[in-house]
């Protein structure tokens, strides 16, 4: 409150009696009124805090706009071990506390001088941030390989994925100790969804680093709830669903869909000139209309058609010349049927109409095998968890894995290998797993970009690769 403040003027502004001050301020009543004072009131059914500044011309400070506004919650950031804010104009006490979701004891107790005024540019410690994880065994990482073998529970159904990916995780795991890392490494079998709980009783909470695995949502929850009060990092290789993303202590290696529709939503706004847009889709029509909303904010009224076969993308007709007009086609389905179908369509269309436009959200074989025909359609593709046999560190590996299993390796292989090549590479010295995990590297076959899916939550990877064809 200002000086010149009184009982009436807070009162009367904030429609509420002296008594229900008072009962909101205890210690109020006998002290009486002090320039600087923190008070809560109550006003409109909305509990605030007023906090007067000397520089304030008014005699309470005004509400401010909600706190959850994208301009407001760019001001948060990380300092040290905290989380911060910092204030802006109109932000009000009250404001704070309800959109972070603190006391005002927690506040002051994080922001001593706050007592002295809330000014706009003061950065307030908002909570402390969840330390690293370190190991705990000196220099030795203790891992936990979590893989649905089925043998207790005479389940088979994923036991050859469980064992293709651990040859390509032994290979990863033989790769880093060859660089020196000690590593100790417990491989469980994780059962069947309904037998999994058992397997728990397999990990040493004491005298465990790091969880990879298991293969399902369901399981990885159970895990998340068996370590919460150590916070062991685990490492998720296929589950990922928004009710996983409030897990600080996870890690979600499988990038979301809904990624590559938005990076190819932005590739097509890239390019587009009034051209009519085909999505090609299989009967889930979940990405292709991802992608039709985001090209209808991106554009000006753009022509869009989702279509389920190839056949049906067609060109256009020019008004002015009545010549075929080129058009834009976007491949929506992982689909391997339907992708082959489109890389076909685009070959047959691109060789009659110069300026076709190809897009697709996931690798097909055909793009591979009819690189230079589809490269008249300027096709851009995102690729994950495809290897690139050019590349010398894939050479490397594959020759490594040939000369060790004497075959190539499968899918599942080549992810036992990313996932943990990957993880392994970004303990630092001082043995803290999470410490490097925002750095972005590409395995084999994977890219890894990790980020917070929300602030203290999991972190999920956003990688992927582009890779366009030029006629």
């Amino acid at each position: 409150m200002q000086v010149r403040d009184n009982y009436y003027r807070i009162t009367r502004k904030f429609k509420l009696s002296q008594q229900e001050l008072f009962a909101l301020n205890p210690g109020l009543e006998a002290k009486g009124l002090q320039p600087g004072d923190l008070l809560v009131v109550q006003g409109n059914s909305e509990t605030s805090v007023a906090k007067q500044s000397e520089e304030q011309t008014q005699g309470v400070q005004k509400e401010s706009e909600p706190l959850g506004s994208q301009t407001k919650q760019e001001s948060l950031s990380e300092s040290g071990d905290y989380l911060t804010y910092t204030v802006r104009t109109g932000d009000t006490v009250f404001g704070i506390l309800n959109e972070f979701k603190i006391s005002l004891d927690q506040l002051l107790s994080l922001n001593p001088s706050l007592t002295q005024g809330l000014k706009a540019g003061m950065v307030l410690n908002i909570r402390k941030i969840d330390s690293q994880y370190v190991k705990k065994s000196g220099d030795q990482l203790n891992v936990v390989l979590m893989l649905p073998f089925g043998f207790d529970s005479g389940e088979s159904k994923y036991r050859s994925l469980a064992s293709d990916f651990l040859t390509g995780a032994k290979l990863a795991i033989e790769r880093n100790a060859s660089q020196g890392q000690k590593l100790n490494i417990n491989v469980v079998d994780a059962g069947n969804e309904s037998s999994f709980k058992k397997s728990l009783d397999q990990i040493n909470k004491e005298n465990t680093d790091l969880i990879i695995g298991p293969f399902f949502k369901s399981g990885i929850l159970d895990v998340l709830s068996y370590v919460e009060s150590e916070k062991i990092p685990v490492v998720a290789p296929f589950a990922n669903s928004e009710d996983l993303h409030d897990y600080s202590n996870l890690i979600i290696v499988e990038t979301q869909d809904a990624v590559y529709a938005d990076k190819i939503v932005e590739e097509t706004k890239a390019v587009y000139n009034n051209q009519k847009i085909y999505i090609l889709s299989d009967s889930d029509k979940t990405l292709a209309n991802r992608v039709r909303t985001g090209l209808e904010k991106a554009l000006k009224s753009p022509n869009i058609t989702i279509v389920t076969t190839a056949a049906d993308i067609l060109s256009e007709t020019n008004m002015m010349t009545g010549q075929p007009a080129p058009v834009i086609a976007i491949l929506a389905s992982n689909n391997d049927a339907l992708g082959t179908a489109f890389g076909r369509r685009m070959i047959e269309l691109s060789s009659e109409i110069k300026g076709m436009r190809a897009f697709s959200l996931y690798y097909n074989s055909i793009f591979e095998s009819q690189l230079d025909a589809l490269s008249q359609a300027s096709l851009i593709y995102l690729m994950d968890r495809t290897v690139n046999t050019d590349g010398k560190f894939e050479k490397e590996i594959l020759a490594a894995y040939q000369a060790k299993y004497c075959k190539t390796p499968s899918k599942y292989a080549i992810i036992g290998f990313d996932v943990v090549n990957d993880i392994l590479s970004r303990e630092n010295k001082n043995g803290e797993v999470f410490k490097q995990i925002e750095k972005v590297q590409t395995q084999l076959a994977t890219k890894f970009e990790y980020v917070r899916a929300k602030r203290n939550g999991a972190y999920i990877n956003t990688g992927y690769r582009v890779v366009r064809l030029m006629p």
